[in-house]
């Protein structure tokens, strides 16, 4: 049965997003499975390969692998067929655990209005869009919405930005290109306070997470909005692209070095086969996954429901 929130429609996409990532990995298990009737050293020595092949990441395959291994251990036979459900109940055991909660609305993450949201990541992940297409969903549910645009080192993040709030119907604050984005952030919140808005969305500069100096720019960002307004920002949201494996893992570490991260999106999982990213990454920084891509279409960044993709993941 779906949680009310998935209706078909939004099952469909998941199912479709994930097909590269599953078909990729259901043919190499069926492989590794070939000819054996139970779950041994070997199999499990092949299931290693396989997750980390999938990006799972090193740290949480060992983490899988041990749990089956003390499940095999256990139980003394455990077939072949089983491995694909065991495999699923750890996986839905392990975001459990890492905070992950599974939300059925585009629920605000704070009472407090106007709700400020930071979204940072580097540039070409999708995180503009992710900004847009959020915003749909809050002006949707009656929200008075300005989005913010303090990435002003680029001129085409600030029209894509511009362009978004237009195609959805809410509020747009910039002070244009080479100004100090850390004051158009504070002066957006300003902004929105003045006009009653219920939400605030802050686009900041796709840096390079490799340069320190504006890693440090995002820092100050992050203490302007505090300064705006007290508790701000109530959510900072990282945006990653899945299909860039582990080095959205090595992005994930910077940005959180510099910001205080609460919550991560995840997008392009449809054009990806490397969607075990998904897993790894929330394991390795106890941040939950909020919202996953899977289509270029509006309503296609979804809600990331931890049962739902393990259910489509392991749909075959």
């Amino acid at each position: 049965m779906l949680n009310k929130f998935f209706n078909k429609e939004r099952k469909d996409d998941l199912d479709k997003g994930l097909e590269k990532t599953k078909a990729s990995f259901f043919e190499k298990i069926t492989r590794s499975v070939a000819g054996k009737s139970k779950v041994d050293e070997e199999v499990l020595d092949n299931l290693e390969e396989i997750l980390i092949a999938s990006d799972v990441g090193v740290d949480t395959t060992i983490k899988i692998i041990e749990r089956i291994e003390a499940r095999v251990a256990r139980d003394k036979y455990v077939n072949t067929s089983e491995l694909n459900d065991i495999l699923r109940g750890e996986i839905v055991q392990m975001l459990e655990e890492n905070n992950t909660v599974d939300m059925e609305a585009y629920d605000l993450p704070s009472d407090h209005r106007p709700c400020v949201i930071l979204v940072v990541g580097v540039n070409g992940v999708g995180k503009t869009t992710t900004i847009g297409k959020l915003a749909s969903q809050y002006h949707n549910q009656g929200y008075y919405v300005v989005l913010g645009a303090a990435d002003t080192f680029r001129a085409a993040a600030v029209d894509q930005l511009k362009i978004w709030s237009e195609r959805v119907g809410c509020d747009f604050y910039s002070k244009g290109m080479n100004t100090d984005p850390a004051a158009v952030a504070y002066e957006a919140i300003k902004y929105a306070e003045k006009r009653g808005a219920g939400v605030v969305i802050i686009d900041t500069a796709g840096r390079l997470h490799t340069k320190v100096g504006l890693m440090n720019e995002l820092s100050k960002i992050y203490r302007s909005v505090g300064k705006a307004l007290d508790g701000a920002p109530h959510e900072v949201l990282l945006v990653l692209d899945a299909s860039t494996g582990q080095n959205a893992v090595e992005q994930a570490k910077h940005f959180t070095k510099a910001t205080d991260v609460t919550a991560l999106a995840m997008t392009k999982l449809d054009g990806t086969a490397k969607g075990g990213v998904v897993i790894g990454i929330t394991d390795e920084f106890k941040i939950p996954i909020k919202y996953i891509g899977v289509g270029e279409g509006i309503n296609h960044l979804q809600i990331f429901n931890k049962r739902e993709f393990v259910d489509s993941f392991f749909k075959q």
